[in-house]
């Protein structure tokens, strides 16, 4: 992990509260299991409805996740009021996400007055077995002064 700074003492609970709005996350069912500064790691549980037609978690619900756990870890180093936006990201499928459960961890590799550059990993959990199934390259971008883009 790094030594970055977040630039608010309430970081974990500024990133929680931007995540709790997102209803995509809450409707796969994902969850924010840790917050430090410049990292975020999410969870989600195996159900049949993020499977595409082999029963592996389906590519959206991976890159959703991972998307999230890079943006949420830039975020983490933003400013109360911020808002934060993915300019893009690269993912490389490298395996089946096949498992109970997905663990997606972002991770801030250069941070940015505008933009931040995260990496970021998806592990499928089977069984007790982690294997990585997809990693992940993420521009995000830093929103300052809109109140419609906070969070």
């Amino acid at each position: 992990m790094n030594a970055l700074q977040p630039r608010t003492s309430d970081f974990e609970a500024m990133v929680q509260g931007s995540f709790d709005n997102q209803a995509m996350m809450a409707f796969i069912g994902a969850e924010i299991t840790e917050i430090q500064p410049g990292f975020c790691e999410i969870h989600l549980p195996f159900r049949d409805e993020l499977t595409q037609q082999h029963g592996f978690f389906h590519a959206g619900a991976t890159s959703a996740i991972v998307d999230s756990a890079g943006g949420y870890a830039a975020f983490s180093l933003f400013e109360e009021g911020d808002g934060v936006l993915t300019v893009e990201f690269k993912l490389n499928l490298t395996a089946p996400a096949k498992g109970d459960k997905l663990i997606a961890r972002g991770e801030v590799i250069k941070p940015g007055r505008t933009l931040t550059v995260t990496k970021g990993e998806v592990i499928a959990v089977d069984d007790g077995k982690e294997t990585v199934c997809a990693i992940m390259q993420q521009t995000m971008m830093r929103i300052v002064g809109r109140s419609d883009v906070s969070g």
